[in-house]
């Protein structure tokens, strides 16, 4: 199978250099200072944990016109870039297959329209990364912890090309491919939880995850934010996807506020939200505004998320690093202690 991956980014690079490493026919297409530094010294990977540098040299190409064959190309973009190449993708009528990993809240409606039902894919990198000069910063993708990409299913393509396509990329070194039934809803719950809410609340605290770990009111803001996004997505009649989103649903404000403060703790976060939300300004707006129309459709009031919003399109005044002054709502721990009571005093009762 031959592969063109789209976008010499950091995930792109990446996602094109595991591939290789597993004998893919794999190419990458590249333009600019980024094809300059690929050129010159490969696809430069540095592990964020472990400090290991490997460098690979991919196959590269800098344009892609309607006379090229290729059986899949997998477009790694922004979702604003991705949607600005979909005429020059739909002008080649000799792809097989275009797998789209990205951010998406506005579903695949523009992107099936440009190319045919039945050459779409749409999916997540499950990868995370930052360049620092010609060198890539990563996380997953390594040995300890393959990159679960997320592949949805179209029925519009056969089971044996979908099949062909996931077992493809599986090949790559380090590379796991989950099928979703329902990348739609996925795409939105995953937006709902990072873009609305937690980005513009990261923003709010410079893009940097330890000022907002200590920063309880950024905590706050994005819970709340969050928990007003799934509700849209659910009045809108999207099923909870992943499943594991339901259950921290379930928590109360006071537990959930102690946990975010531990996840933006995590160094980790520094690959996964801090350096990538620093220069993904316009994909943020651009998610937003998408999620902004799922929110008018819902007809539901989000005051939360329209502050935050509001707050990260005018390029407000940052909160103060450490502020705490929201108060918790205490309340919702009310149900889960009276049940833990009602539990306990039953086992007295039995035993």
């Amino acid at each position: 199978m031959r592969i063109l991956v789209f976008g010499a980014g950091p995930l792109g690079s990446l996602l094109a250099a595991r591939l290789f490493q597993g004998g893919r026919h794999v190419t990458l297409l590249a333009r600019s200072q980024p094809l300059v530094d690929l050129e010159r010294y490969g696809v430069c990977l540095r592990n964020f944990q472990s400090g290991v540098e490997e460098a690979i040299r991919v196959p590269l190409v800098e344009t892609f016109t309607s006379a090229d064959r290729y059986d899949l190309v997998i477009v790694v973009m922004r979702k604003n870039s991705a949607l600005k190449i979909l005429s020059q993708l739909a002008d080649n009528k000799k792809v097989k297959h275009y797998l789209f990993l990205m951010n998406n809240a506005a579903g695949p409606g523009r992107v099936i329209t440009s190319l045919g039902a039945k050459r779409v894919l749409m999916g997540f990198p499950g990868m995370a990364g930052f360049r620092q000069g010609h060198r890539i910063i990563y996380l997953a993708a390594q040995p300890d912890k393959p990159a679960n990409i997320i592949i949805g299913r179209n029925t519009s393509i056969s089971e044996k090309e979908y099949l062909a396509i996931t077992k493809t990329i599986e090949k790559g070194h380090y590379l796991n491919v989950t099928m979703e039934p329902n990348m739609d809803a996925w795409s939105k719950y995953h937006v709902a939880l990072l873009f609305p809410a937690l980005a513009p609340a990261l923003y709010l605290c410079d893009n940097d995850h330890l000022r907002m770990s200590r920063t309880r009111d950024a905590i706050v803001l994005t819970w709340r934010g969050i928990k007003e996004g799934c509700r849209v997505l659910r009045t809108l009649g999207y099923p909870v996807r992943p499943l594991y989103i339901k259950y921290f649903l379930w928590l109360p404000e006071p537990v959930m506020v102690v946990l975010l403060a531990r996840l933006m703790r995590n160094p980790r976060m520094e690959v996964a939200m801090a350096r990538h939300a620093a220069v993904i300004r316009d994909e943020i707006q651009q998610l937003n505004q998408e999620f902004r129309e799922l929110i008018n459709e819902s007809g539901l009031f989000t005051p939360t998320i329209d502050f935050l919003m509001d707050q990260f399109s005018q390029k407000a005044p940052l909160l103060p690093d450490g502020s705490h002054s929201m108060r918790l709502r205490w309340s919702e721990l009310l149900v889960p202690t009276l049940l833990l009571i009602l539990l306990v005093l039953v086992l007295i009762y039995l035993l």
